[in-house]
C-alpha cells in the first residue's frame, strides 16, 4: 500500500513522481489578470428579478469559463468545516487503520488509493484520495468507515446539503437554457452520487510534480469544496487561471454531459491540481452523475436549422468506457461522440 499521507516528509521528490519537462506546470501561462466568476446566490432570498440576474450570471460564466464559485448558497459553514476536518482526520490516521480500505477495485463503494486511475503513464501524481458513493445514503452507509467516529454522521449531513444545492443549481441552469426547470431532475442527475476526497501533502519541489492531470469531468456537474489552500487551476483560452479559495464557497464546474446536452453552449473545461511545499491541501468533489442507462443527447428544445446537433445519442455507460479509454482527454473522448 503506497500512500503519501503515511510517509515522512520527503526531502526530495522520488523519481516516480517527477514529470518530464514538457508536462510540468512551470512552463504554462498563468493568467493572473483574469477574474474568475463568483456568483452570490443570496441564500435563495430573492424575488423573480433577482433570480433572473443570478441565472444570467450562471449562463455567462458557463459559456465563457465552464466554471464559477458560489457564495451565500445556503449550506451552513459548520457543515462544510466539519466535513473538511473529518476528512483530514481520516488521512492522518495510522496506516494500519486505513489499510482495509485500500483498493484498486473501482466497483467498491468506498476505497482509498493514491495517484489516479486515468493516466496510463508510469509517473505518479502527488495525491492520495478517497473515492466513495455517498448517495443514496441508506444503500452505502455501511461501507463507510466508523473512524473517525463522526465520519458517517458528518458525511451524511454534508451529502444531503450538497445534493440540495446541486438541485437548485440545475434548476437555474435549465431555466437559463429555456428548458423546463426540472429538465435535469430525472435520469440525468439521479445516478449514484460519487465523492472524490483529494489529499495533497506538502511536496518538496512542486515544480517537478502535479496533483492531478488536466481533465474534464465525465458526469453532469461537480460541486467542489476546496478549503482554504489554493491548488485548483482551470484552463482559460491559452493559459490557466488560479481558482483562489473563498471561505465556505463552492466551485462549480460543468461536466461533459452538460456540454453535450446543451449542444456545446455550456462548456466542460479542463482543470488540474498543482502542489505546494508548505501545507497539505484537502478538497471534496461531489459528482452529480446520470444513471448508467440514461440516454444522453443534445436537448431537442435547443436544436434548430442554425443549431443542428453536434453529438450523437448514446447511453451514459458507453461514455464511461470511452472516457477511460481516452485517459480523460477532453478532445479524444468528445471526438468519439461528435457527429461528422
Amino acid at each position: 500500500m503506497e500512500l503519501l499521507s503515511n510517509q515522512p516528509m520527503y526531502q526530495t521528490v522520488p523519481e516516480k513522481y517527477i514529470f518530464p519537462p514538457e508536462k510540468r506546470v512551470v512552463n504554462d501561462i498563468i493568467l493572473h489578470s483574469v477574474n474568475f466568476p463568483v456568483i452570490d446566490l443570496r441564500g435563495g432570498r430573492v424575488d423573480a428579478e433577482g433570480w433572473c440576474e443570478i441565472i444570467g450570471e450562471i449562463m455567462k460564466a458557463g459559456k465563457e469559463f465552464g466554471f464559477f464559485q458560489v457564495i451565500n448558497h445556503g449550506i451552513p459553514e459548520k457543515t462544510i468545516s466539519d466535513m473538511l476536518q473529518v476528512c483530514d482526520e481520516f488521512f492522518k490516521m495510522p496506516v494500519e487503520e486505513k489499510a482495509q480500505y485500500y483498493s484498486n477495485d473501482l466497483s467498491k463503494p468506498f476505497l482509498l488509493n493514491s495517484s489516479t486511475t486515468y493516466d496510463k503513464s508510469e509517473t505518479r501524481y502527488w495525491r492520495d484520495y478517497l473515492r466513495l458513493v455517498c448517495y443514496p445514503i441508506e444503500e452505502v452507509i455501511d461501507s463507510w468507515p466508523e473512524k473517525p467516529e463522526n465520519f458517517r454522521a458528518v458525511l451524511s449531513e454534508y451529502t444531503l446539503q450538497v445534493r440540495e444545492l446541486s438541485s437548485k443549481l440545475l434548476k437555474l441552469i435549465a431555466e437559463g437554457l429555456g428548458l423546463d426547470k426540472d429538465y435535469f431532475g430525472g435520469d440525468f442527475s439521479t445516478g449514484k452520487t460519487q465523492m472524490n476526497i483529494n489529499h495533497y501533502p506538502p511536496c518538496p519541489d512542486p515544480s517537478l510534480t502535479m496533483g492531478l492531470l488536466p481533465h474534464c469531468d465525465r458526469h453532469l456537474i461537480t460541486l467542489l469544496a476546496q478549503g482554504t489552500v489554493s491548488g485548483l487551476q482551470a484552463r482559460y483560452m491559452e493559459g490557466w487561471i488560479n481558482v483562489e479559495p473563498i471561505p465556505n464557497a463552492f466551485v462549480i464546474n460543468f461536466g461533459h454531459q452538460l456540454e453535450i446536452i446543451t449542444n456545446g453552449l455550456l462548456k466542460s473545461v479542463e482543470h488540474r491540481a498543482v502542489t505546494n511545499s508548505a501545507i497539505a491541501r484537502t478538497s471534496i468533489a461531489t459528482l452529480i452523475i446520470p444513471k448508467t442507462d440514461c440516454l444522453i443527447a443534445p436537448a431537442k428544445e435547443l436544436l434548430n436549422e442554425n443549431n443542428p446537433p453536434k453529438y450523437k445519442e448514446f447511453i451514459f455507460s458507453e461514455f464511461i468506457k470511452a472516457y477511460s479509454a481516452a485517459s480523460a482527454s477532453r478532445e479524444d473522448v468528445l471526438e468519439f461522440f461528435k457527429l461528422n
